[in-house]
């Protein structure tokens, strides 16, 4: 969620109040909005989406709750020791959090372990452990129209009573002290991304958050008829999306306001964000079946009446799936064994599932045992496992991907089986951001520069951006903007000196790599580039040079006159500044090595003073949300180079092109509707696109062609291999380039030509700055798609069955009926809203 204080002044339409008002008192505002915390309750991209998605439904009016565990520990703080990543603990509650209040009176009550029994009465699970999820609430405004969300996050809590039965000779102190092991749920988030680490802490991490708000779902759907409080609903007829509401995915809730037609719209949407909360599936099938007796299915005779009632119809029409990745060491399986202690009648009720989707998989396929085992939820062999991603597709009514080419691979590849038996089920919804965050907020100069000319109602409505595209000629416009990126890279430039103590030049051009350090983001690929322009820009230096055995054989005549070799010409020496960031899961070897070699490249190219300014290398320390707001607004050039078919969509892609940057990437994720929207020849696309890669696979990769067929791609990793970064342990590296040699599933080498070629053209466009700007101004205009307004108004439209409203809630010193008249509706209605 990053901080809160100014998102929130900006979404209330208080800053200059609240800037004017701190004035007076003699503080500053800016200086005030530094002590806060950043709440980093998420992992990358996956939780930064949520975030945004929040930001979103507020400001469209949708009666909408975030669902989340409050960590104690959220994402590690990175600091940087030697060049080495060292984590410590991410303490963000110690000096407490103003913005959440506590709820002790909507605690409930999870269970865990025990044992089921079966009778006439059904299932029963008994002899559990029991511990209490406290919920906590952080308000959630929207822009400018006094509406404001929840985000619930849960607390894990010991009962009273908790171990202390099982004591009764007298050891108190010790079940006291157990009752941390109930609390340690939602004690530290964690910190993978894009991996999957199958702990039992982790999967009660999963269960805990999902069987809490599924409770806390139910207890609100059960007090809502005629605005009771009571737990009057004794039906779940209404629960999700119904016939009676269009009964599929991609209905529009009805028009008609009669109480009855209000009754049998959709009450409840729930959506999947990836696998996490994949137990919330099986958990609402307990409740249904085992508590509320509700049948597992009816037969279908007679009307569409006779298909109410019915538990899985109700689950999979409640639930819907969003995947976020098609890696497959970041899909989760978690083991038979491992569910059955936890969560034994989970597991009897993800069983009885899959029984019944294999059955029906048969009647289908006759005979196809083989297409029966790739469907099955159960995977057989070795150790058994629960593929998590079959679970929420068999039991959601949607399932979508988060970029267009995305949703095609997983449809066409990762899930085909799934897609050919319901092709209707899988859908594209492309990720956004929200706007007031990443260009308000974080860059108000360009934000007021855009109001100046299109007017201020792009910030709820991005896609007016477009009449910027007017202005890609006025030469004054143009000038502005230059000027804002200028005043924004100073002023990253002095931050980083007060800091990090690093002096850089701001006229510099800024290329930015910031994101999670994992292999298929290919940091690696943008250090070999590194290491190309450090070679090209150093002179030869004398043999015995104190820097190493290459410093003296750089560039040779032999070299020079070598294949492949460009002395990069004395025009295109374009002073550079690379700044690269990002966390290494801490269990991540070789993420945390890359992290050693970009600090490794950066002390040797940094201290060479025949290199001096016109090339300088930063990794940049606990990369976070509030780092994020600084650097981005300061970037010329944004790094997006992962393997084609890899990311999922990125966001950090659109963050920067809204806010002025130019792209270097790969056809990958969201890069691909990037270039759609402005044009491929405004952003600097290069390599192997999907198509060219699953050629490469079938060929087979050979790494060591290309390093020999390259003379500076040899050099490069000749020097990583020799120690030349590493004098004082030569061997340091060695890991890296076996995998670049031998393992790299995401082909650093078969790119690196390519990439370095497009890197030349990024420097000669840097030369003409009014080009540049104009290429810029044509990137900022084609955002428009990229808001994540648009991207939640696709999900309520095709998933939810819900419509956002516009409808502007009075403030409370307005009269009800002047703020009515001026919305043009109904006092009952806008009550009612």
């Amino acid at each position: 969620m990053g901080r809160t204080l100014q998102n929130t002044m900006i979404n209330l339409g208080l800053q200059n109040a609240c800037d004017e008002a701190v004035y007076q008192l003699g503080l500053d505002i800016e200086e005030l909005e530094e002590i806060e915390e950043d709440a980093g309750l998420g992992n990358g991209g996956l939780g930064r989406l949520a975030a945004c998605f929040l930001d979103s439904m507020a400001t469209l009016g949708l009666a909408a709750y975030g669902y989340g565990i409050r960590y104690e520990y959220g994402i590690f703080n990175q600091r940087i020791r030697d060049g080495w990543q060292v984590e410590e603990a991410d303490d963000w509650l110690r000096h407490g959090n103003p913005w959440e209040k506590a709820r002790p009176e909507y605690m409930l009550p999870v269970h865990f372990y025990g044992r089921v029994e079966h009778g006439p009465g059904g299932a029963k699970w008994v002899d559990t452990q029991v511990v209490l999820a406290l919920p906590y609430d952080t308000p959630v405004p929207g822009y400018m129209n006094n509406t404001v969300n929840t985000m619930r996050l849960w607390s894990a809590r010991a009962p009273n009573d908790f171990n202390l039965r099982d004591f009764n000779v007298g050891d108190y102190i010790q079940a006291v002290l157990d009752r941390n092991l109930a609390e340690n749920i939602s004690r530290v988030l964690y910190p993978n991304d894009n991996f999957f680490e199958g702990k039992e802490l982790r999967l009660k991490q999963e269960y805990f958050v999902v069987a809490a708000t599924l409770q806390d779902i139910i207890r609100r759907f059960k007090a809502s008829k005629f605005g009771s409080t009571e737990s009057v609903r004794t039906d779940f007829d209404s629960f999700p999306q119904q016939v009676g509401c269009g009964g599929r995915a991609g209905a529009r809730a009805p028009r008609d306001e009669s109480p009855r037609a209000q009754r049998r719209c959709p009450q409840v949407a729930i959506q999947l964000n990836d696998t996490h909360p994949a137990m919330a599936i099986p958990e609402l099938m307990r409740i249904l079946v085992d508590i509320e007796k509700l049948p597992w299915n009816k037969r279908r005779v007679g009307s569409k009446r006779h298909r109410r009632g019915q538990a899985w119809l109700l689950t999979t029409q409640t639930f819907a799936y969003t995947n976020h990745t098609v890696l497959p060491e970041a899909l989760e399986r978690w083991p038979v064994d491992l569910v059955e202690k936890l969560l034994p009648r989970h597991l009897q009720i993800i069983y009885e599932i899959n029984q019944r989707h294999l059955d029906h998989i048969a009647t289908l396929f006759p005979n196809d045992v083989e297409r029966l085992r790739r469907m099955s939820l159960i995977e057989e062999g070795g150790t058994k496992r629960i593929n998590m991603a079959h679970l929420c597709i068999v039991g959601s009514h949607a399932v979508n991907g988060v970029a267009k080419i995305h949703s095609e691979i997983i449809r066409t590849q990762v899930f085909k089986d799934f897609a050919e038996l319901e092709p209707g089920k899988f859908q594209n919804k492309t990720n956004g951001i929200t706007p007031r965050r990443w260009l308000l907020l974080c860059n108000p100069g360009l934000a007021e520069l855009i109001a100046e000319k299109i007017g201020e109602d792009y910030v709820k409505d991005l896609s007016q951006l477009a009449k910027l595209h007017d202005f890609v000629d006025d030469d004054l416009f143009i000038r502005e903007v230059s000027k804002v990126k200028q005043e924004n890279k100073v002023k990253f430039a002095l931050f980083l000196e007060k800091e990090y103590k690093v002096k850089i030049n701001p006229a510099s051009m800024f290329d930015v790599h910031v994101k999670r350090i994992h292999e298929y983001k290919r940091q690696l690929m943008n250090c070999l580039h590194i290491i190309t322009m450090y070679n090209r820009k150093a002179p030869p230096h004398a043999r015995g040079s104190p820097l190493g055995l290459f410093l003296g054989t750089r560039v040779t005549p032999a070299l020079r006159s070598a294949p492949g070799i460009r002395r990069e010409p004395a025009k295109l020496f374009v002073p550079r500044t690379v700044i690269i960031g990002g966390k290494a899961a801490p269990g991540y070897h070789m993420a945390k090595m890359i992290i050693k070699l970009i600090n490794a490249v950066a002390h040797v190219v940094n201290s060479d003073p025949a290199v001096g300014s016109k090339l300088k290398v930063i990794f940049l320390e606990n990369y976070r949300v509030s780092l994020a707001e600084k650097v981005i607004p300061a970037t010329d050039l944004s790094e997006q180079i992962s393997t084609a078919g890899t990311e999922a969509s990125g966001t950090g892609n659109m963050k920067f092109m809204l806010n002025g940057a130019l792209t270097i990437g790969t056809m990958d994720g969201a890069n691909v509707e990037m270039a759609e929207e402005a044009g491929e020849e405004n952003l600097f696309i290069f390599g192997m696109r999907v198509q060219d890669v699953a050629a490469l696979d079938r060929r087979g990769y050979n790494a060591r062609e290309y390093y020999e067929k390259l003379p500076e791609l040899k050099q490069a990793v000749d020097q990583i291999q020799s120690g030349f970064f590493s004098p004082h342990e030569p061997g340091l590296f060695r890991d890296v380039v076996n995998m670049l040699f031998h393992h790299d599933r995401f082909k650093v080498f078969a790119d690196y030509e390519a990439y370095v070629k497009c890197q030349e053209k990024v420097s000669e466009l840097y030369l003409d700055a009014k080009a540049w700007t104009r290429m810029a101004v044509r990137n900022i205009a084609a955002a428009g798609k990229f808001s994540s307004d648009r991207t939640i108004k696709e999900y309520a439209r095709d998933i939810w069955a819900v419509e956002p409203s516009d409808l502007r809630i009075p403030p409370p010193n307005e009269p009800r009926d002047g703020a009515d008249a001026a919305n043009g509706t109904a006092n009952g209605t806008a009550a009612k809203a």
